[in-house]
């Protein structure tokens, strides 16, 4: 059969060649390397028309993905050449909290680690001794959402008493005053990425009162408030490309400008609330500067300035977006997901349907090639970039609360009501390693972005820190 391959910008790469059916992907990756003449061989991905081609080019064709009159267009994707290995044990089960962990959250680096809790106290743990190190205290009820700030230097907790506190993770203490203003307890925040402003002055808070609140930091100020939602604020992103990405439980998705606040658009289609809303470019604006397959993580922000990270975090956001518009992905309680290219079009790209209940979690891979939704339905979803299906991944016999993917996108980690985490192998969409060990519902989880470790937490009141 005559194969013509192509990258995923769709440039031809070489002449068509005759290759035999019995090709499997090993040799695939063998004629790619050589076309493209790279010293070291990459391992690849190869699609026809979105299909991702898993053994050989015969068993593509007995599925009926191409026929074999015309020439076969294979298009190739680079996959990382750095490799996360599956966490497989509980290394330490650290109690502290009082209360439910209600979230937990690795910095951008891997180097901290935080969560908050029902017991009002937002606590940083020491990652390498797996130990507990600062209890910051401000809030006055439960700590529903806390959010790092893309340089690893700042971390801001929302409470249930509509006040956002943001701490110096070296110290564990408060720094400036408490946000105040909302009138209604805060749901989600998100920072403005580093590769927009080095000094990471700026936070948006979405709030239960239906506004969402810009804020900057240093002089304690709202900057300026959205208020075109007309119900609970339930999800904020930052984009990286100038724009505030609102949803909420009136149904609505809207995108602002983020420099004055003015709404260019509002995303409709969902039929009851948006819970959720996900960037493809989220991974790599929540690592800024901090490549994970480099191993200089750990070091870096001890010697470069802030201007130095905030052009690293410019290349690499480049580096993956290509000067293409962000995809945005919304799941809702309609049991429904729908994909979106917001900074364009108040259309949807595709309306992605199959869960049986609401969505909790939504996420995209970091090489933004898979979706991953969690849902109450007790499955998780597997989704092309175009909202096509792939799999569901079954397995856990309770809700699906969180879901945290690997820095290399192979492996994804869910949290349930069953009291389990699960590992799922995105090569056969089948479960990897079972992890039970929490007594009770486990409502967050976190993939440290160097790959090293999981974090886990909920109603039995305990982090859980998990290795390979």
């Amino acid at each position: 059969i005559l194969v013509q391959f192509k990258n995923e910008a769709g440039e031809i790469t070489g002449t068509p060649l005759d290759l035999p059916l019995s090709t499997d992907v090993k040799k695939l990756s063998l004629i790619c390397n050589s076309l493209l003449q790279k010293e070291e061989s990459s391992p690849f991905l190869f699609f026809i028309n979105d299909v991702q081609i898993k053994d050989s080019l015969q068993s593509c064709h007995d599925n009926k993905v191409f026929e074999t009159e015309k020439t076969l267009e294979i298009t190739y994707a680079e996959q990382s050449v750095f490799k996360v290995r599956p966490v497989t044990r509980c290394t330490s089960s650290i109690p502290g909290h009082a209360e439910a962990v209600i979230s937990a959250s690795f910095s951008p680096d891997g180097r901290y680690l935080a969560s908050g809790s029902g017991d009002t106290t937002v606590r940083l743990w020491d990652v390498n001794t797996e130990t507990p190190q600062y209890t910051c205290k401000a809030h006055k009820h439960w700590v529903l959402c806390i959010a790092w700030s893309p340089d690893g230097m700042k971390l801001a907790s929302g409470c249930k008493n509509c006040q956002v506190c943001i701490w110096d993770p070296k110290t564990g203490k408060q720094m400036g005053r408490t946000l105040t203003g909302h009138k209604g307890w805060i749901s989600h925040i998100s920072w403005e990425p580093l590769h927009r402003n080095a000094a990471c002055r700026r936070l948006a808070s979405a709030s239960k009162d239906c506004t969402v609140r810009i804020w900057d930091i240093i002089t304690g100020q709202t900057l300026y408030t959205l208020c075109s939602h007309t119900a609970q604020v339930t999800c904020v992103r930052w984009g990286g490309s100038g724009l505030i990405y609102t949803s909420s439980q009136d149904r609505s998705i809207k995108v602002f400008r983020a420099d004055d606040g003015v709404l260019c658009r509002t995303l409709e289609g969902h039929g009851h609330w948006v819970n959720i809303i996900a960037l493809n470019t989220d991974y790599v604006m929540r690592t800024g500067p901090y490549d994970p397959s480099k191993a200089d993580i750990v070091y870096r922000e001890i010697t470069e300035t802030s201007e130095t990270l905030s052009k690293l975090a410019n290349e690499r956001y480049k580096n993956v977006t290509k000067d293409q518009p962000e995809l945005l992905v919304s799941g809702s309680d309609d049991f429904t997901l729908y994909l979106w290219k917001p900074e364009t079009d108040k259309k949807p790209l595709a309306r992605m349907t199959g869960h049986k209940n609401l969505i909790n979690d939504v996420k995209f891979s970091p090489d933004m090639r898979l979706i991953a939704s969690a849902s109450f339905d007790k499955s998780i979803k597997i989704w092309n970039k175009t909202g096509k299906f792939l799999a569901t991944l079954h397995g856990h016999v309770q809700y699906v609360y969180q879901i945290a993917w690997s820095a290399d996108s192979r492996l994804l980690v869910s949290s349930s009501a069953d009291s389990t985490l699960k590992l799922w192998d995105m090569k056969t969409y089948k479960i990897m390693i079972d992890l039970p060990g929490h007594a009770d519902e486990i409502y967050a989880v976190d993939w440290s972005p160097d790959g090293q470790r999981v974090v886990s937490g909920g109603k039995d009141k305990v982090i859980k820190i998990w290795r390979k």
